[in-house]
């Protein structure tokens, strides 16, 4: 991206005491992402964000959120929400350079995954690429995910998707502490 500012002006300090305290809540004492910022001067559109987030401790581990929220950014080409969550939570998941490269270069089937995994990221190619799941896509994600993970991995999808249209369409700057896609060249 080009732009060094986002379409919409975001807020700046000094906060509301509301919006600083949602602020602290949500990023633990680090400054507000950009993405919060611009979110947050608009109430109706922020409290709709803040009640869909999905942040919360779910049916699925840390890894395979993830793996959701990181494949669902890189397959809308969301490099500052990518970046966002693979420099906050990729080491705490356990995934490797190599799973964090494959999340936006490898196909589903790539060695780097478990069986598990790899049925996770086809169900998120196939939720973006088609917004369903075939039988055989949902009978392979059941082997290894119960309802209501499923319904967390779809909800997980449909989320990212939406933060991916607000990151890109707001022409949000990275974040300075966000890593970047991989480089094609190698």
């Amino acid at each position: 991206m080009s732009q060094t500012s986002p379409r919409i002006a975001p807020l700046a300090p000094p906060y509301q005491p509301e919006i600083q305290a949602q602020f602290d809540r949500i990023m633990r004492g680090a400054p507000p992402l950009m993405l919060f910022r611009v979110m947050a001067g608009h109430p109706r559109a922020w409290e709709k964000f803040r009640a869909g987030s999905l942040l919360d401790r779910g049916p699925l581990t840390l890894r395979q959120r993830e793996i959701v929220i990181d494949r669902t950014c890189a397959r809308t080409g969301c490099e500052y929400e990518w970046g966002v969550h693979v420099a906050t939570f990729a080491e705490t998941a356990h995934l490797t350079d190599e799973q964090v490269r494959g999340t936006v270069r490898d196909k589903a089937d790539a060695a780097c995954w478990s069986a598990a995994e790899q049925a996770l990221i086809a169900a998120v190619d196939a939720l973006h690429d088609r917004a369903t799941l075939t039988d055989a896509e949902f009978k392979a994600l059941s082997a290894h995910y119960d309802e209501a993970q499923i319904l967390e991995i779809i909800m997980l999808c449909g989320f990212y998707r939406t933060v991916s249209y607000l990151a890109n369409t707001l022409a949000l700057p990275l974040e300075a502490s966000a890593a970047r896609f991989p480089d094609w060249t190698n």
